[in-house]
């Protein structure tokens, strides 16, 4: 866990003190609303469909028991008693009243966190891997790179007012969990021939309206210049990005349009100007920012515990949900829990007050006072004993917090959708909860096998549905609320964009659609460890439109050889 020197605690004060006078402002009329805009949106403050939301930023989604029980303690205190944690690692608060976000920011400021950049065309917060630190494939912690560029990008004189909003993933580990190809920079820890550690560089990812997958830009970049060649990067589309157009300002479009070798040349070409300046990072400013993290005091335990072993043999339900919860640890007898955020009947993402209290305690008794948010949108416990884990089960079922579904069709990615969000076409929660409650059955899950669901209430892709292996997104037609299907997406070292299937549907139509993607899946996979992307890729996508359109798509397709061939 990163702890605050006193310049953190110096910085995220003032800024508590700058907002509470700013909003004193508006209020008193002295400030108008586009004036004011600017300031909130710095300050992670939305105007939504109903009410205000504020979006917290949890960097590179690491918390302490302390700070989420303060999360708790805001839910209960200023909003109607949960919070929803988001694609971004960040947590959002829906029900807030303007008046009182001054005093939710300085609570925050309490105990190191703030909502500083989680809005605006700025850099928003670093994501990595969940696992980080722990996963026994990592090449390097990608926490301390994460900060590194937390205190880099915070008030950037230069990239605070960029062309559109900007975000970096950073992934230390051979297997991307970090979804580094669909973000605006991604970057991934590597090793060249000699053993020394550099990062690969992609630029130009992202989802939206545009989906695109990253180009590699630096195949090995030395660790010592990472800040500079961001730099280079950042100018390069401040210089040129597009400012006119908000849907060609991302970017993925100044890539595509300049071309990625042209754009690589660009920024090679400002980097020399960089390259070996004052940004520079040196192993003291490494080491420096090392040790504020604070360090697991691990024990010396051996790989297999006989206790665990009982109990998976004696317990049925422990034994399913550790198959689909519980993850390898670098250190022999630890493992890396995930908690469900995802109880059918439940909105994905969130969690009462009650709950993240009782994850705090967990926390406390379990994992050295420290969990994760995931980009998938549960909680994690990064270093709990293999004998305390029947403990962790045990306390977190009361709760609601350990359905056995990671990596399967009902752990689904969902943003709040039109029960919130002004932007967005239509709802994602009733659509998610329906498909949970359609595949309720546990055995029917784990027979259909990992498949990813996500769901996004518009083209914003906050439920990231284009890497979806399957893909719903809300879109308007004439008023009323459709949702449009893609199949094939995928994230992780393979990641890929969905297509979509065809005409959208109806809400209520959804979960049939669905079931009949699987049915056909089923049918059609090669064996039972075939995934469902591998086999949409394998097979196509005119099967699955074939199944779900039946004569109708048959007919479209006649038509179109015809007007092609008349």
């Amino acid at each position: 866990m990163y702890i605050y020197d006193q310049i953190d605690q110096q910085f995220v004060d003032e800024r508590v003190a700058q907002f509470r006078d700013q909003t004193r402002r508006f209020l008193a009329g002295e400030l108008g609303e586009e004036e004011f805009k600017a300031l909130r949106l710095r300050n992670g403050l939305y105007l939504q469909r109903y009410a205000p939301m504020l979006r917290v930023a949890i960097p590179y989604g690491m918390l302490s028991s302390r700070q989420l029980r303060k999360l708790a303690h805001i839910a209960r205190t200023y909003d109607k008693g949960y919070g929803h944690f988001s694609t971004r690692q960040n947590i959002q608060y829906n029900w807030p009243k303007l008046e009182q976000v001054p005093d939710i920011l300085a609570e925050l400021a309490n105990v190191q966190m703030h909502a500083i950049q989680t809005s605006g065309n700025c850099v928003r917060n670093i994501t990595t891997d969940h696992f980080a630190g722990v996963a026994p494939d990592e090449i390097v912690n990608p926490m301390v790179w994460c900060e590194i560029l937390r205190q880099w990008s915070t008030f950037h004189p230069e990239f605070n007012f960029l062309p559109r909003k900007f975000k970096i993933a950073v992934n230390g580990a051979e297997q991307d969990r970090a979804a580094i190809q669909v973000h605006d920079i991604g970057i991934n820890a590597v090793r060249n021939e000699a053993g020394e550690i550099g990062f690969r560089i992609l630029v130009g990812g992202g989802l939206g309206r545009t989906p695109i997958i990253g180009v590699v830009v630096r195949e090995f970049l030395p660790w010592q210049h990472l800040l500079s060649y961001l730099d280079a990067i950042l100018r390069v589309y401040n210089c040129y990005g597009r400012r006119d157009n908000l849907y060609k300002a991302r970017i993925k479009i100044l890539v595509k349009e300049r071309t990625p070798d042209k754009f690589r040349e660009e920024v090679e070409a400002e980097w020399q100007h960089l390259k070996d300046g004052p940004a520079t990072l040196i192993e003291a400013e490494v080491e420096r920012v090392a040790a504020r993290f604070t360090v697991p005091a691990y024990e010396t335990l051996p790989a297999q515990d006989a206790s665990l072993q009982a109990a998976l043999s004696a317990d049925k339900a422990f034994a399913r949900w550790h198959q689909r919860n519980v993850h390898a640890h670098k250190m022999p007898g630890y493992a890396a829990v995930t908690l469900s955020l995802k109880k059918s009947g439940v909105a994905p993402g969130d969690a009462t007050a009650e709950q993240m209290e009782a994850v705090a305690e967990l926390a406390d008794q379990y994992s050295f006072g420290e969990l994760r948010v995931s980009h998938e949108q549960n909680l994690i416990l990064s270093d709990v004993k293999l004998a305390d884990l029947y403990s962790v089960w045990s306390t977190a079922r009361y709760y609601g917090l350990v359905t056995p579904n990671i990596g399967l069709l009902t752990n689904i990615i969902a943003c709040p959708g039109g029960d919130f969000c002004s932007l967005a076409n239509a709802k994602s929660i009733p659509v998610a909860l329906a498909i949970q409650e359609r595949f309720d059955d546990l055995d029917y899950l784990h027979d259909i096998g990992e498949l990813d669901l996500n769901i996004s209430g518009c083209m914003n892709s906050c439920g990231h549905h284009h890497v979806g292996n399957i893909g719903i997104l809300g879109v308007d037609k004439q008023g009323a609320e459709f949702y449009q299907i893609s199949i094939g997406g995928s994230q992780g070292n393979n990641a890929a964009i969905g297509k979509v299937i065809g005409p959208s549907f109806a809400q209520e139509e959804v979960p049939d659609v669905i079931e009949k993607l699987i049915q056909l899946y089923l049918a059609q996979r090669d064996s039972e460890h075939e995934r469902f992307a591998d086999t949409v890729r394998r097979i196509g996508i005119e099967p699955f439109k074939q199944h779900i359109y039946g004569n109708a798509h048959k007919e479209s397709q006649h038509r179109q050889r015809e007007l092609a061939n008349p």
